[in-house]
């Protein structure tokens, strides 16, 4: 286990920005021996995860199939794509998708905002449970065990399960959920949920952007379109390989 845990450390080093990796770069970054540094990337370069250059380590071509396989079991319906950009033109804020993994929230799509300052997730982000629209609105349906998890693991401690509860029946009551700088200040968030077959809640829809530009008008203007946009995925059948 550690071995496997070593080398996705090593593949997550890897961004848009930092193609190339070298032996030292890992060695530093990962706090690796050397020794075992240069044999987790051999092995990662036999399984054509990586490949070897001059400059150093790039993802190799066998990241293309996962890509493929991932790619094919998260792609959004093009209707809910549709409606993730107008709500994105409509009111000029980014728009994300989150599911729930564990004690995080993971984000499997975006339509990022057109203005200079604004808030952007990556596809593929997890962001912690403990703060946010988007999470009072995964967590309505969260047995108990889990809510103490997710407290624990915030910077509040256990006590913290309290609060969550609160939100969780303040977000049930409106039909929506709201946040004004719980996890990173000047962020405001509006969410609403999707749901599935059963009703159950399977995603939560938001509006996100700087907290000066979410005053209490666009709040219930934001809250409004996201219900009808929820609404209109939920009556065509939405899922995803978490549900």
């Amino acid at each position: 286990m550690r071995s496997v845990q070593r080398a996705f450390d090593i593949l997550s080093l890897f961004t848009e920005d930092r193609r190339t990796l070298t032996i030292r770069e890992v060695v530093d970054e990962t706090g690796l021996a050397k020794t075992t540094a240069l044999r987790l990337l051999q092995t990662l370069e036999h399984m054509g995860l990586l490949w070897a250059t001059s400059k150093g380590y790039t993802p190799g071509p066998a990241l293309w199939r996962w890509a493929h396989l991932a790619r094919s079991a998260w792609e959004l319906p093009p209707e809910t794509v549709q409606l993730m950009r107008e709500l994105g033109a409509r009111h000029r804020e980014t728009v994300n998708l989150y599911v729930l993994r564990d004690v995080h929230r993971v984000c499997i799509a975006q339509q990022e905002s057109p203005q200079p300052l604004r808030h952007v997730v990556r596809v593929g982000d997890e962001l912690p449970l403990w703060a946010g629209a988007s999470s009072k609105i995964l967590l309505r349906d969260a047995p108990e065990r889990l809510l103490a998890r997710v407290a624990r693991s915030s910077p509040h401690g256990a006590a913290h399960v309290a609060t969550l509860r609160e939100w969780i029946e303040q977000a049930a009551r409106d039909g929506f959920a709201v946040s004004h700088g719980e996890r990173e200040p000047g962020l405001s968030a509006v969410a609403v949920p999707v749901t599935g077959g059963s009703r159950a809640t399977v995603a939560a829809l938001t509006l996100s952007g700087p907290t000066v530009r979410f005053t209490d008008d666009r709040v219930e203007e934001f809250a409004a379109d996201l219900r009808e946009a929820a609404k209109r995925m939920s009556e065509r059948g939405f899922d995803h390989p978490l549900t």
